[in-house]
């Protein structure tokens, strides 16, 4: 008898088997691999959940249980156009060597859109090619980590479940309400009153965490965010006419400092004092966020907010190694503190 989710019909797994016996996932397990390991009665209760609900257990299920793959999956995007940002580049290098040191490998795969993401998960466990997953899409409401949570397969995310209050996973993010601090502050430091935000659309919940950051520290050094705040989407484009925009204003409401969502963001920033006249660093200063590689070669240099992608990827694995071993996980969330790297810019 299969079972129906908000995604439709789906097949019993073995967590469904579990829940139906009244046992652990692991003892399930045991009930098809090890059977010797249970009392007869336990056996005998599986064996019924089993039939009842035409359980067929599979070769990817029995390896998410015995680790027999030893392969992580990883989805990874595309690079966005319009886009000075390629982060995720440290963050796997990172995640590759430290499962390795673990006995582990990453393995990669693509996808255009959450449909085919979904039908990359599945295949990759009915191919039985994975152990566990890494997801680093984690905003509200998506649908791979909760596909995952459904099916009962191990997987550790990279950012918090945003809005998810039910979530159980363990997951590791970056502070960047706290960067951001740390941007305002570095700002404020060099006497500019005037800093302006240039940020994504409210329904960014990683932008609005980072906003905060802005928010709450001018309000706690005295300063005022009125008009000095644009909201859009993450691209050069956007950087640039936000920029226009708030620069703009003549005399004293003009502001001398600008804190971005993004280096992406930044660039389009540093382009429009260039289209001015305007000298980043000495007439204006600008703060971009994740120091990508862009910031560390454009001219002049990007002051950023360095997200620890590399503590990230560590994290993560630490993770893994306790959903695989059937460790108790005491704490689901990891919090890591970005540092600023301060250059031409500012």
């Amino acid at each position: 008898m299969s079972r129906h989710t908000d995604q439709g019909v789906s097949a019993p797994t073995l967590a469904t088997v579990a829940d139906e016996a009244g046992v652990s996932r692991q003892t399930v397990s045991n009930a098809l691999n090890s059977p010797d390991l249970l009392r007869p009665d336990t056996l005998a209760r599986v064996q019924a959940a089993i039939e009842k609900l035409g359980y067929s257990p599979n070769r990817a299920a029995r390896n998410l249980r015995t680790r027999t793959s030893h392969l992580v999956g990883l989805r990874v995007d595309q690079a966005v156009e319009d886009s000075a940002n390629a982060l995720m580049d440290r963050f796997v290098h990172t995640l590759v060597e430290s499962t390795k040191e673990a006995g582990y490998h990453v393995l990669l795969f693509s996808a255009d859109d959450d449909v085919q993401g979904r039908e990359g998960y599945d295949e990759l466990l009915r191919s039985a090619a994975v152990d566990a997953f890494v997801v680093t899409d984690t905003y509200r409401g998506n649908p791979h980590a909760a596909w995952l949570a459904r099916q009962g397969v191990p997987f550790v995310a990279f950012g918090r479940p945003w809005g998810e209050s039910a979530a159980r996973h363990p997951w590791v993010d970056v502070d960047g309400r706290a960067g951001v601090v740390q941007a305002v502050d570095h700002l404020v430091e060099r006497g500019h009153t005037r800093i302006a935000w240039v940020g994504w659309q409210k329904g960014s919940f990683i932008g609005e965490d980072r906003r905060s950051g802005w928010v709450d520290q001018m309000h706690a050094r005295g300063l005022s965010t009125s008009r000095l705040s644009a909201r859009g989407d993450d691209t050069l484009e956007f950087g640039s006419r936000a920029a226009h925009a708030l620069l703009d204003v003549g005399g004293a409401e003009r502001p001398t400092a600008f804190v971005c969502a993004s280096d992406t963001v930044a660039m389009g920033v540093l382009r429009t004092l260039h289209e001015l006249g305007l000298r980043p660093g000495k007439d204006v200063a600008v703060v971009g966020f994740d120091d990508s590689i862009a910031a560390q070669v454009c001219t002049p240099t990007l002051t950023s907010v360095r997200q620890p992608l590399e503590q990230v990827a560590i994290e993560v694995v630490r993770y893994l190694g306790a959903l695989l071993a059937h460790r108790p996980i005491p704490e689901l969330g990891c919090v890591l503190t970005p540092t600023l790297r301060v250059r031409q810019s500012s």
